[in-house]
């Protein structure tokens, strides 16, 4: 593990290094590259013969960060990317794979600097434009709910929320954001969004779009209006665990593919 400083926070970063390909990989909201591991999000692992670099974003599993919710919004955390990557990969065309708010962080950074990337993989796109305002609202309430009255009245309001099919099985898990900061980190996503449609229709790079059904949080809207709006996008959906288990297999075809150009 190798800790990278940005301003505000120090992120936690970790490198397998095979040689090969530069790929980054983003987490969600409140998750790790830890959280991921266990929730079979973590397409990055089997990934062999490739630079692969994880890292916690700001305020998430093992990085520091700050009660502010400027510092949590998507294109701040673009910023880190960016800083992250001039750092491990100067002057390289990287592959980015981003789950939620990782994928957020991932497009902001890649409407910014198209040609940083040589492909993309877009894991469960968040609510985004239309869609996105209930969805700030109700992150809105959350964070009001964690200040009055703690982190456990939020859990137990979502203990018996229902999952996307394609998300049984899995254990539950606790944020990996500490209490202190949830707040923040909550009302950093309530004041971001995606790009402007127009802006990501400059992103010429190959993109996989990954989505499941039945996700409030990551509606199917999202995703379809990305394949539409990339140049170069595939959308794959899957409606069970099954099917997800495949999505490590895609990314490393995809990234065998950029490799080889």
């Amino acid at each position: 593990m190798t800790v990278f400083e940005v301003p505000g926070a120090a992120l936690s970063t970790e490198l397998s290094d095979e040689g090969g390909h530069p790929v980054v990989q983003l987490h969600g909201l409140t998750s790790s590259r830890a959280r991921d591991r266990v929730l079979d999000l973590d397409l990055g692992r089997g990934l062999s013969g490739t630079r692969l670099l994880r890292y916690d974003a700001r305020g998430h599993g093992r990085s520091t960060g700050r009660a502010v919710p400027e510092d949590y919004v998507w294109t701040n955390l673009a910023d880190d990317l960016l800083r992250l990557l001039d750092h491990r990969f100067p002057g390289e065309r990287v592959y980015g794979v981003g789950t939620s708010m990782g994928s957020g962080t991932l497009m902001h950074a890649a409407v910014r600097e198209p040609d940083r990337f040589a492909g993309l993989t877009i894991l469960l796109p968040p609510t985004a434009w239309g869609t996105r305002v209930a969805q700030a609202e109700q992150y809105r309430l959350t964070a009001d709910l964690i200040e009055a009255e703690g982190e456990g009245a939020f859990l137990a309001a979502n203990r018996d929320a229902p999952r996307p099919p394609a998300a049984v099985g899995h254990p539950e898990t606790l944020p990996e954001v500490a209490e202190a900061n949830l707040p923040a980190v909550f009302r950093g996503a309530a004041a971001s969004d995606l790009p402007d449609p127009s802006k990501l229709t400059t992103i010429t790079a190959p993109t996989r779009i990954l989505a499941w059904a039945d996700d409030p949080s990551h509606p199917l809207s999202t995703a379809e209006a990305l394949a539409t709006l990339f140049p170069r996008a595939s959308l794959v959906v899957a409606r069970d665990a099954d099917e997800v288990g495949r999505w490590p297999g895609m990314l490393h075809q995809d990234v065998g593919r950029i490799a080889q150009t």
